[in-house]
């Protein structure tokens, strides 16, 4: 019998999307950062992946915001340079590996906020954390909050623009790293587009962002968050987490945060 092999074809724009110029104003970006391009400038191939991945949180409105790929030309550090849909960059790996999940809480959108850097401008190690945070205070029944999160923590590199990374303090660490070297995540990247501008959940009432969409020149490289400048439940936040004196596993709690019942897993472990 003879086989019949199915050839897929590329739409014609996106092959000759391969001769654009490159986007040009993105000096101020470490070399390896706005040379990296996605493997989502494919249609199909982003199609592919997100019926395998879920993005969504079970009962998160659908209609606020859609995937869609990037162009040949483009790269995570970019920003909207006159397109006419409002969007930000996200990982494939933020979805795999860190369960992330849109529409974004307040206080993921309060740490990116601070901290003055895009989802992706965030290295995944220090996303993990972020993570890692939420679920502890889930689990111990306390409000996390962006301050009391960074007190633990300083930021990386303080003068190539790279990826931003958060480095535990000494004595402090109470989280183990998600991995010592988070491989190919690089070249994962695609749209989030905003699909109703006017919507609460991403914007102020001034028509401001909630946080950075695209990477930014000035991320805050702060030295260290003082006790004082903490409110009254976030020193609770920060004293309740220093009476543990092992540190606990980034990798499994980020883990626990896609299972049904994490507040319930999460008590056994500390159990």
């Amino acid at each position: 019998m003879e086989s019949v092999v199915e050839v897929r074809k590329d739409p014609p724009e996106e092959l000759a999307e391969s001769s654009w110029l490159a986007k040009a104003g993105y000096e101020w970006v470490a070399t390896d950062v706005q040379t990296q391009q996605s493997l989502f400038h494919w249609s199909w191939l982003l199609k592919l992946w997100l019926n395998c991945t879920p993005i969504f949180e079970k009962g998160a409105r659908r209609d606020i915001v859609v995937p869609e790929r990037v162009t040949a030309v483009e790269c995570v550090c970019h920003g909207q340079e006159g397109a006419a849909k409002e969007f930000f960059y996200m990982y494939m790996c933020h979805f795999s590996q860190l369960h992330n999940r849109l529409l974004f809480d307040e206080f993921t959108m309060g740490v990116l906020r601070l901290l003055n850097v895009g989802p992706t401008q965030l290295h995944p190690n220090s996303l993990a954390y972020l993570q890692a945070f939420w679920l502890l205070c889930m689990a111990l029944y306390l409000q996390p909050s962006p301050r009391a999160f960074l007190y633990f923590f300083i930021t990386r590199p303080r003068s190539s623009m790279t990826w931003l990374s958060l480095i535990s303090w000494p004595g402090f660490n109470r989280l183990y790293a998600f991995t010592q070297s988070f491989k190919h995540f690089k070249d994962g990247f695609f749209k989030v587009v905003v699909k109703q501008v006017d919507q609460s959940h991403f914007y102020i009432a001034d028509g401001n962002t909630k946080f950075p969409f695209f990477w930014t020149g000035n991320p805050w490289r702060y030295k260290v968050i003082s006790r004082e400048d903490l409110s009254m439940a976030e020193k609770e936040v920060v004293d309740t987490l220093m009476r543990f004196s092992d540190k606990m596993p980034t990798k499994g709690l980020v883990r626990v945060y896609n299972l049904v019942h994490p507040i319930i897993d999460i008590e056994g472990i500390f159990l």
